[in-house]
């Protein structure tokens, strides 16, 4: 049969790179192994035929001579014969050189690293899963902190195995595939010579066990849902979208490996007065116009209470007021933020005859010097305009 070209046994054109054949060789050289397709004499053909279109074109001599004479550059005998340089050129491996492939990189495909000789690690017992969860807390308990009781559903171990997953009576025997060590040893022949690996059991599945006979309540997993109470203590100063982590309250794990935790993200719900950003609360207040004027003294709501505060004489719209230690804690501290009052001046509608007279008495013995703004802005205008 005759052979077919390289490029086309890589899937790449003649401009390919070296990094670009580099990649597509990994790619078939994975896909075909012999460690993956065991006793497929088709894919152990196409591993044969991808490895010695790499050994060549991987080569920058042999690869000028096959782009310019073809198979019969490389190897005039096997122009149209059988794969050269197969098995058997080594010690029991495959023969021929590989065009400076890097052997920890080949091997590091297969096994997933630790260099040439190495063995699969055996998977320990796996830890239980994390549970996500939400919580909604009010604004006045994210700021001083408070303990919430929420029901969850995790796994536990089943009470009626114990975990084991085996029937009342009985217990799970040692796998006779594995010996009870959840790995098989494997002798594989590859482009190296023969090596052996260690792979997880397939009858026990790295259990290292085998159940005859399952619990009727968990059916054989050792494990079933429960719903559980936990207390969730949410720091002081908590804010919206933070998360919580409680060690240990997640699934329970596999024997010997630990649970997992339970995320719990709070979700702070909105205030009718209050809005807050780190440790700083904010609020408007609404004073009359009458109160801005004269000023006098207010009681605006905080955190904690209504406060007595003075507004003083001529207070103009949007002033704001700062009240030192009316803010919210950082987690973890007992230093508080501040609160920021916005004074709104209300301006008063619906005035009968006699107070818009009351009005108008006033306006007729105030100038222009009492309203500083308008004042700085006319006189701008007659700058500007000429007015």
């Amino acid at each position: 049969m005759a052979k077919r070209d390289y490029y086309e046994v890589l899937g790449v054109p003649k401009s390919a790179s070296a990094d670009e054949l580099k990649k597509a060789y990994r790619k078939q050289a994975k896909k075909y192994h012999p460690d993956v397709n065991p006793d497929n004499a088709d894919a152990e053909a196409k591993f044969k035929e991808a490895n010695e279109a790499y050994e060549v074109l991987s080569d920058a001599d042999k690869k000028a001579r096959y782009d310019q004479f073809g198979h019969a550059g490389v190897n005039p005998s096997a122009a149209g014969g059988s794969y050269g340089g197969g098995y058997g050129g080594g010690a029991g491996g495959y023969g021929g050189g590989f065009g400076g492939i890097n052997m920890d990189d080949i091997f590091d495909m297969f096994t997933g690293g630790g260099g040439f000789g190495g063995g699969a690690q055996r998977r320990g017992p796996a830890r239980g899963r994390d549970i996500r969860t939400k919580i909604a807390v009010s604004f006045e308990n994210a700021v001083f902190g408070t303990t919430i009781e929420m029901s969850i559903n995790r796994l536990e171990y089943c009470d009626t195995c114990g975990g084991s997953g085996a029937k009342a009576g009985t217990k799970p025997e040692t796998c006779q595939t594995c010996g009870g060590s959840g790995q098989v040893q494997q002798m594989q022949r590859t482009m190296f010579g023969n090596f052996s690996s260690v792979r997880t059991c397939q009858t026990c599945h790295g259990t290292g066990s085998i159940i005859r006979e399952k619990c009727d309540t968990c059916k054989g997993g050792g494990k079933v849902r429960k719903s559980k109470k936990i207390k969730i203590n949410v720091p002081a100063g908590i804010e919206s979208g933070q998360t919580l982590s409680v060690s240990g309250e997640g699934d329970v794990g596999d024997k010997g490996a630990p649970n997992g935790n339970l995320l719990v993200t709070v979700e702070v719900k909105k205030h009718k007065i209050f809005t807050r950003q780190g440790m700083d609360i904010f609020c408007d207040f609404p004073i009359t116009f009458v109160e801005a004027t004269l000023g006098g003294k207010v009681r605006i709501p905080t955190i904690d209470g209504p406060v007595e505060c003075s507004i003083a004489e001529g207070t103009q719209p949007d002033t704001v007021i700062k009240l030192k230690g009316k803010g919210a804690p950082r987690i973890g501290s007992t230093a508080r933020g501040s609160q920021f009052v916005k004074l709104v001046v209300e301006i008063p509608k619906n005035l009968n005859d006699g107070q818009k007279n009351l009005l108008k008495q006033f306006s007729d013995t105030v100038d222009n010097s009492n309203y500083q703004t308008k004042k700085s802005f006319l006189d701008k205008m007659k700058d500007v305009l000429g007015l």
